[in-house]
C-alpha cells in the first residue's frame, strides 16, 4: 500500500523538506513512496556483482594473504622450532622468536618444550612410574635391570636416576625411534661397563661420586654417537647393596672387615705412641753417653796434663816438688776426718791430744 503523500508526521521518510531522508531529499509535493525506495535499493546494490571475475580474483588474493600469513609461528624461550617440508624435517632448528615458514599444508612446525627435566629410573619403578600418587612411597625393584656383575666376581644390586633433557628438538624427535627407552638402554649398558670395572667395596663406600661422574662422561658420550639431541644433567645412584639373598652374609663379613680395621688402627696408634717415646729414650741415651765421653775425655786430659806440669816442675825442682806433693797428698788423707796424735818418740802412754776438729769448728764460726 502507498502511504500518503502529505506532510502527516506519520509518514516514515519525514515530510517532503526533511533531510532525513536516506534517499535524498525532494519537494515537498514529491515524497516517494516504499516501493520507489525499495526499488531505488536494489538498483544500486545491484551494481555490485559478486560473481564478477573481478571479485573472484580480488577475494582468491585476499584468500592467499591470509593463508601465507598463517605460515608465521612463534617459538617460546623454553623451546625449539622444528620446521617441516612436506612432512620431512629440513636439518635445522629454530631458536626462540617470531619466524617463518611455509604454511599447512605445504610446512608444518613443532615446538616441543626442551627445559624441561625427564627422568628415567633404572633397576626400579617409583610410585609415579606405577601409576600411584607421588605422595606415596610405592617402589618396585626390576632385578634384571639392577643385578650387576662387579669387577671382583661380586654380584651388586644397583639403582640409580638419570636426568635429562633435550639439547637439539630436531635430532630428538627424528634420529630415534623411540628416544626414553634408547637413554634407558644406553644408561644401563654405561652403568654395567663401569660396575664391572670396580670392586664392590669400593661402591659401597668411597666409589659413589667417581662412578656417577664416569657413567655421566661414558653416556653422554655414546648419545652423541648416536646424534640423540639428548644432554644428560646428571646420573644418581639411588642405592648400591649386595643381593638381598645374601645381605646377611655380606653383613657378617663387613663387621668382621670393621673388626679388622679397628684392630689395626689401635695397633698403629700403639705404634705411633711406643716408637716415638723409645726413639726419645734411644736419643737421650746416646746424648748422656756424649756427654760423658766428653767428661771422661776432659778429666783425662786434664789429669795427663797436671801429670806433665808436676813432671816439669820435678825436673826443674826435685827436693821442694817431692815435699810439695807429700804435704798435698798428707792434706788429703787427713782432710776431714778425727784426728787423735800419739807421740812415741818418749813417755808411756797415750800423750794428751791437741782437739784440732773443736778448734777448727771454733775457727769456723
Amino acid at each position: 500500500m502507498n502511504w500518503n503523500k502529505n506532510n502527516n508526521d506519520n509518514n516514515p521518510w519525514g515530510s517532503g523538506g526533511n533531510t532525513n531522508n536516506p534517499w535524498g531529499s525532494g519537494g515537498s509535493n514529491n515524497n516517494m513512496d516504499f516501493e520507489e525506495s525499495i526499488k531505488k535499493a536494489k538498483d544500486r546494490f545491484g551494481k555490485f556483482k559478486i560473481g564478477g571475475p573481478r571479485n573472484i580474483s580480488l577475494l582468491i588474493l585476499i584468500g592467499i594473504l591470509l593463508w601465507l600469513a598463517t605460515g608465521f609461528y612463534r617459538v617460546e624461550p623454553d623451546e625449539q622450532g622444528v620446521e617441516l617440508l612436506f612432512g620431512k624435517w629440513n636439518n635445522k632448528t629454530t631458536e626462540p622468536g617470531l619466524h617463518y615458514f611455509f604454511p599447512s599444508p605445504i610446512g608444518q612446525t613443532i615446538t616441543p618444550k626442551v627445559e624441561v627435566i625427564r627422568k628415567i629410573n633404572v633397576g626400579f619403578r617409583s610410585a609415579s612410574d606405577l601409576g600411584f600418587s607421588s605422595n606415596t612411597n610405592a617402589e618396585r625393584k626390576v632385578i634384571e635391570e639392577s643385578l650387576m656383575l662387579t669387577g671382583d666376581q661380586n654380584i651388586a644390586d644397583v639403582a640409580f636416576t638419570v636426568l635429562y633433557r633435550i639439547k637439539d628438538a630436531g635430532n630428538f624427535l627424528f634420529k630415534l625411534r623411540n628416544p626414553e627407552l634408547t637413554v634407558k638402554d644406553m644408561a644401563e649398558s654405561v652403568v654395567r661397563e663401569v660396575v664391572g670395572q670396580r670392586d664392590l667395596q669400593f661402591l659401597l663406600t668411597e666409589g659413589r661420586q667417581e662412578v656417577e661422574q664416569v657413567v655421566r662422561n661414558g653416556l653422554q658420550e655414546v648419545l652423541d654417537g648416536y646424534e640423540s639431541g639428548v644432554l644428560i644433567q646428571s646420573v644418581q645412584l639411588q642405592s648400591v647393596d649386595p643381593p638381598s639373598q645374601v645381605i646377611d652374609a655380606f653383613d657378617e663379613v663387613q663387621r668382621a672387615r670393621q673388626d679388622k680395621e679397628r684392630l689395626v688402627n689401635e695397633a698403629n696408634t700403639y705404634l705411633n705412641r711406643i716408637v716415638p717415646n723409645a726413639r726419645g729414650e734411644a736419643a737421650k741415651l746416646i746424648e748422656s753417653a756424649k756427654a760423658y765421653k766428653e767428661q771422661v775425655v776432659k778429666q783425662a786430659e786434664g789429669v795427663a796434663q797436671n801429670f806433665i806440669d808436676v813432671y816439669n816442675s820435678y825436673k826443674d825442682a826435685k827436693e821442694v816438688t817431692r815435699r810439695r806433693i807429700y804435704l798435698e797428698t798428707l792434706r788429703e788423707v787427713l782432710e776431714g776426718k778425727n784426728k787423735i796424735i800419739l807421740d812415741d818418740a818418749g813417755g808411756q802412754g797415750v800423750v794428751p791430744y791437741l782437739p784440732l776438729n773443736e778448734l777448727k769448728k771454733g775457727s769456723s764460726n
